[in-house]
C-alpha cells in the first residue's frame, strides 16, 4: 500500500510523463521500483506511457479510445505486430516439432 506523499510523488511524475516533459533518470527509477511491486502503479506507468505516444498522433477514433481507457493497448512502441516487416513464420520456427502441422 502506498503512502499518501508517495503516490502523489508517483502521480506529479506520471503526469510529465505523460505531457511529454522531462523527467530526471532517478525519478524513472523511482517510478520503476513501485511499477515492478504494485500493479496499481504498473497501470499508471503504462497508461502515462501511451498517453505520451498519443500525443504524436493527433487523430485517435472510438476504438483507440476505448481501448486505452479499457488499459488494453501496448505500453512499448516496440512491441507492436509490424505485417510488413515481421513474419510469423519465423517466429513460431524455434517451436518444438511436436506443435508443428501433422
Amino acid at each position: 500500500m502506498l503512502s499518501t506523499s508517495t503516490r502523489l510523488r508517483l502521480l506529479a511524475i506520471l503526469d510529465r510523463v505523460a505531457k511529454g516533459h522531462e523527467v530526471s533518470l532517478s525519478e524513472r527509477v523511482y517510478v520503476h521500483k513501485f511499477a515492478d511491486r504494485d500493479q496499481t502503479v504498473s497501470s499508471w506507468l503504462k497508461r502515462a506511457r501511451r498517453m505520451q505516444q498519443q500525443q504524436q498522433s493527433v487523430d485517435l477514433d472510438s476504438i483507440d479510445n476505448l481501448i486505452n481507457d479499457l488499459d488494453l493497448g501496448p505500453s512499448d512502441p516496440n512491441s507492436t505486430f509490424r505485417p510488413d516487416e515481421d513474419d510469423l513464420g519465423e517466429w513460431f520456427g524455434g517451436a518444438p516439432s511436436w506443435l508443428g502441422r501433422s
